[in-house]
């Protein structure tokens, strides 16, 4: 009795057309740092509780370049990220307004940039860590105060 071996051609699984919403069978889709930075820093600044972005020096430099004619606003400040093929990761230094709930406000930040990079950029959000590097307090009322008597001469 003889036997013989039929074999069966392999077959090769189709290349995938697309690693993700960057890249499809058509071409690559690139996105700077910048863009990135930007738009983290527009979605957090959306966030009520937050006064500003960045560190006491970045808010200084931030102050002086406002003030220069014809400047534009660095809505990038406080802000910085890594930026993969896929994927994101991003750093935010913030001001928060006196009285909210940190804990809510970081929940919030991170909801809305998350949302935001996800919906614009297509790149997944791995992380967004915050943060607070002071609490931002109304001096409105000191004026007032100057202009009433005192307890004690």
């Amino acid at each position: 009795m003889s036997t013989t071996a039929t074999t069966t051609p392999a077959t090769v699984a189709p290349a995938p057309a697309a690693n993700g919403p960057l890249t499809t069978s058509h071409g690559r889709t690139t996105i700077a740092d910048t863009v990135v930075s930007k738009i983290a820093g527009l979605a957090a600044r959306e966030v009520n509780g937050v006064h500003d972005l960045g560190g006491n020096a970045s808010r200084a430099v931030g102050a002086l370049r406002e003030r220069i004619p014809g400047a534009s606003t660095n809505y990038a400040q406080g802000v910085s990220v890594e930026v993969g093929e896929k994927q994101a990761a991003v750093d935010l230094d913030i001001v928060a307004e006196y009285g909210v709930s940190i804990a809510d406000l970081a929940t919030g930040i991170r909801r809305n940039v998350i949302a935001a990079l996800e919906r614009m950029t297509g790149l997944e959000v791995v992380e967004v860590n915050i943060t607070v590097h002071d609490i931002f307090v109304d001096d409105d009322g000191a004026d007032d105060a100057a202009g009433q008597l005192t307890r004690v001469e």
